[in-house]
């Protein structure tokens, strides 16, 4: 799958990426927005183990954010289980020297159609930590809208957030 936004290419992790993953996902202020699975310092072997685990498409889909050939981001959509069958969750990061420029909301955009046709979801989640306002607001440009407020239910380097959790619905999305 390769899928052309405004700013960027939305394509298949290979294990080529391990050098720029490294690169471009080793920031602090990266980690610090993501879940603890998303380390600091992030090392050649988290960039394989993670690049084995996004080649991995059965019940996932995970893609490199690529700009001028090289990976600088990520984006995922993440099935649901149980009882949450029919959700799925996005999330995105992007290499700090990207900020700003639209890339992210641009690959959001291209995503969520993507999302609805691949897996047999109702409704697209993402949790944002409140200390993340320009995450909020890619999703706003995007249409999701925010659904809840768990009060202090992030513990992210010894501190208590907030997770605003947005959503888009599959009726929303395809505009009926």
């Amino acid at each position: 799958m390769r899928i052309v936004t405004s700013g960027s290419v939305l394509r298949p992790w290979t294990p080529d990426d391990a050098g720029s993953l490294v690169r471009h996902a080793n920031n602090p202020r990266i980690a610090a927005m993501m879940r603890d699975g998303f380390p600091y310092p992030y090392t050649p072997a988290d960039a394989c183990r993670f690049i084995g685990v996004a080649t991995d498409t059965a019940s996932h889909l995970y893609l490199a954010i690529d700009v001028c050939g090289e990976a600088v981001g990520g984006i995922g959509i993440q099935p649901l289980d149980d009882v949450k069958r029919r959700t799925a969750e996005i999330g995105y990061w992007l290499s700090e020297s990207f900020w700003g420029r639209g890339i992210v909301t641009g690959a959001v955009r291209s995503l969520v159609p993507v999302a609805f046709e691949r897996f047999d979801i109702v409704r697209l989640e993402a949790g944002v930590f409140s200390n993340n306002p320009a995450s909020m607001h890619v999703l706003e440009k995007c249409g999701f809208t925010r659904e809840a407020v768990h009060r202090m239910a992030i513990t992210k380097n010894g501190a208590a957030l907030d997770e605003f959790v947005y959503v888009l619905f599959g009726s929303e999305e395809t505009g009926r």
